[in-house]
């Protein structure tokens, strides 16, 4: 199997679903949400570009699993599409960009593809391993700021899990007061890739999905950035919490990181 084979093909399908989430937009009204739980919203726009990217993967990829937000398809194989249909449904609820699709296959924990189509700018970034990491085409790369204090860190807040929160509002504390700034924009997806393309230098956060992080930490670490737990670990996919820089900034910023979280 061949993941540069799948790539054109995977990039349609993010595509092809974020030109229907843009449709259903225009129409769009708060009736249509449902609540999962604390926090967690869902909509009919959701489900739907589950199914359709479900189906779409089943036909390029003969025989691969799921791991997917929806729960449309749980079926884990040897290669898995891990699929997150609309990252930043909050945002898309209330109107407020950015959201985005996100596509990836993993194969025995690693990541052999990613795809991430952010919706309201309409950029496709991609990546497979070991090829670099593209934005509509280009190649795109990690900042090259080498200081924390000249650097925009990325991050998303707690929403339903608060039991690490003084440890983040610390955390964000010492960011807050020795960087450019903080920005949360809601879609983890987006984060990762803007991150990939120079836009931040780092991010963090816990609590997250295999689906809100398999592709854009892909696309990150092919355009030269790092990816790890917050221990400086290599468990994010399925650990619950992420830390990515720009490489430069990679000991600074996890120094900070260590030093908050590593007191629970």
């Amino acid at each position: 199997m061949n993941p540069q084979s799948l790539l054109p093909g995977v990039i349609r399908i993010a595509a092809e679903t974020a030109a229907f989430i843009r449709q259903e937009r225009e129409a769009f009204t708060y009736d249509n949400v449902q609540v999962k739980g604390l926090n967690d919203l869902v909509s009919y726009v959701d489900k739907e570009s589950e199914k359709k990217i479900v189906l779409s993967l089943e036909q390029l990829f003969p025989g691969s699993g799921f791991i997917v937000e929806e729960n449309t398809r749980s079926e884990k194989k040897e290669f898995n599409w891990i699929v997150d249909p609309l990252d930043g449904t909050t945002n898309f609820i209330h109107h407020i960009p950015c959201y985005a699709v996100s596509i990836a296959l993993e194969h025995k924990g690693e990541i052999l593809l990613g795809v991430v189509h952010e919706v309201s700018r309409d950029e496709s970034f991609y990546a497979v391993a070991g090829q670099g990491a593209f934005l509509n085409g280009k190649p795109i790369h990690v900042s090259e700021r080498r200081l924390l204090s000249d650097s925009l860190i990325a991050t998303g807040f707690p929403v339903q899990n608060f039991e690490r929160l003084g440890s983040f509002t610390s955390a964000l504390h010492h960011f807050m007061k020795h960087t450019h700034g903080v920005r949360r924009i809601g879609a983890a997806a987006a984060d990762l890739c803007f991150l990939a393309c120079g836009r931040f230098e780092g991010f963090f956060e816990y609590n997250l999905k295999p689906w809100d992080v398999a592709a854009g930490a892909l696309i990150v670490k092919e355009a030269g950035g790092t990816v790890s737990d917050f221990s400086g670990g290599a468990n994010w996919l399925f650990g619950k919490e992420i830390s990515c820089t720009n490489g430069h900034i990679n000991d600074e910023f996890n120094q900070v990181i260590r030093k908050y979280f590593s007191s629970e």
